[in-house]
């Protein structure tokens, strides 16, 4: 039996931990980072790497497609499922390899392999080492959601982690969920000739509390991507060559088909059921997810931080090493615990088109005091251009200061408007501020100044009556 007593311990050594673990480490050289799984980052291993190289592949695909949209004649393409998955996992590994570099860097003596559990509030145990910590960060990362009725097909259901190691494309696959992940990788698989249907609970697509986008979204991928939407699918058996699926259609009718595997994108959970919480002294939500303050990641009044995935809230590298850098800053500094003003929401999809939410979303907007813009894609110069236009943009502005609160985006170039977005918002920029701004022409960001103009007429104007102010507003 061992015994060892550090400043801060760090429970999981992902984005998050790795983030915390370098912050305190400037304060404290008694760091001890503690993680139970294999090295890597959820993001480089399982997330957003491998899933951009294959929607990289898909959006190569595309392009070929509709070349003829320029005047460009391709003939027969063929897809090669196995060249695709092996550019897939090698790049992937090479992104890994970057993570496992900079872990190799940390001293050994400051890392332990193994899993972590609480015997007290500020007492550990892994294996046969008790540790003594006089803070703790928990950054344990998030798991994929199984639905019950899935997790006894096998072989032939498949997660964001076991999806990037099959050794070729599927020849079908059903989608189970309608959130990004579900859309991205069905896009994108859809689009590598693979046959593929989405199943989604709810009757619409796309997230972020715009009612008008979110119609907009569900016409769109629902036009490029076969979905059956306000429908529970369910596994009628299964095989060792494939699953059959079970479902109604919109009229009702009762439907079934068979598909080689079965991608379950339901969501992802805390990691959270290993580290016996009961223990560790601290107030747990209704999820079971400890409750904690996002400015300084302290969950109640203890010792104890949360950091990234683990914390139930946005599941984004960014995000996960933000609180990262917090968690560990306020851990070493204990009880010196400091807030921290958090940037603007950032989150994007990279669908075709691809979708942002920046800021605060039109469900959190007060109606009464919150003034809209709008920009169409369809006719905008630039994605004309490139054939790219359809979607639209909606900007959120606050009738009072004249800021922009928020933004929800479906269009081409979502992932670079939004960044724009995200960094006028974190200056507290007005949208006349914004205006005042160089735009190239002809490019895309000529959109939001689009948006923008419109938005500036419509904080002069006068509120509307209630009742249309609350049709704009969420759930509409």
């Amino acid at each position: 039996m061992t015994e060892r007593r550090v400043d801060v311990a760090i429970i999981g050594a992902g984005s998050a931990g790795l983030a915390a673990h370098a912050s305190a480490r400037r304060l404290t050289a008694s760091v001890l980072m503690i993680e139970g799984g294999v090295y890597g980052t959820t993001c480089a291993r399982v997330g957003c790497m491998p899933s951009k190289l294959l929607i990289a592949a898909g959006d190569s695909r595309q392009g070929i497609a509709e070349a003829g949209i320029f005047g460009i004649r391709v003939g027969d393409v063929a897809v090669d499922g196995a060249a695709v998955m092996r550019r897939v996992q090698s790049l992937r590994d090479y992104f890994v390899g970057g993570v496992l570099a900079s872990v190799a860097k940390i001293p050994e003596t400051e890392r332990l392999a193994g899993h972590a559990r609480f015997e007290a509030p500020l007492s550990l145990r892994v294996g046969d080492v008790g540790i003594q910590a006089k803070s703790i960060v928990i950054a344990t990362g998030s798991a994929p959601f199984v639905p019950d009725a899935f997790r006894d097909i096998g072989d032939r259901l498949l997660t964001t982690d076991s999806l990037f190691e099959l050794p070729t494309l599927p020849t079908s696959l059903a989608v189970v969920g309608g959130g990004v992940i579900g859309l991205e990788l069905g896009q994108a698989l859809h689009r590598l000739g693979v046959r593929v249907r989405l199943f989604h609970r709810s009757a619409s697509l796309g997230a972020g509390g715009d009612a008008v986008i979110a119609a907009l979204a569900t016409k769109l991928f629902t036009a490029s991507l076969p979905c059956e939407l306000s429908t529970d699918a369910q596994p009628l058996s299964h095989d060792a060559a494939g699953v059959d699926i079970a479902w109604h259609d919109a009229g009702g009718t009762a439907r079934n088909e068979r598909f080689e595997y079965v991608l379950v994108a339901t969501g992802r959970r805390p990691r959270l059921e290993a580290l016996d919480l009961a223990k560790a002294g601290i107030a747990l939500d209704a999820h079971g997810v400890p409750t904690f303050d996002p400015a300084t990641m302290r969950c109640g009044e203890s010792a104890i931080f949360l950091a990234g995935d683990v914390d139930g809230q946005r599941a984004m590298l960014h995000e996960a090493t933000e609180s990262g850098r917090i968690a560990g800053e306020n851990a070493a500094r204990f009880p010196d615990v400091t807030t921290h003003r958090r940037t603007p929401r950032l989150a994007i999809g990279f669908t075709s088109p691809q979708f942002a939410v920046v800021g605060a979303s039109l469900s959190e907007c007060d109606p009464a005091q919150t003034a809209i813009g709008e920009v169409s894609f369809a006719d905008q110069g630039r994605s004309r251009v490139i054939a790219q236009n359809v979607g639209l943009g909606r900007l959120y502005g606050d009738r009072s200061s004249g800021r922009l609160l928020g933004a929800q985006l479906l269009g081409p170039a979502a992932e670079h408007l939004a960044h724009l977005l995200a960094w006028a918002i974190a200056q507290e920029l007005t949208v006349q501020q914004m205006l005042d701004l160089p735009f190239y022409h002809p490019v895309i960001e000529e959109g939001l100044r689009t948006a923008l103009k419109d938005l500036r007429r419509e904080l002069k104007r006068k509120p509307a009556p209630a009742r249309d102010a609350m049709d704009c507003g969420p759930g509409t």
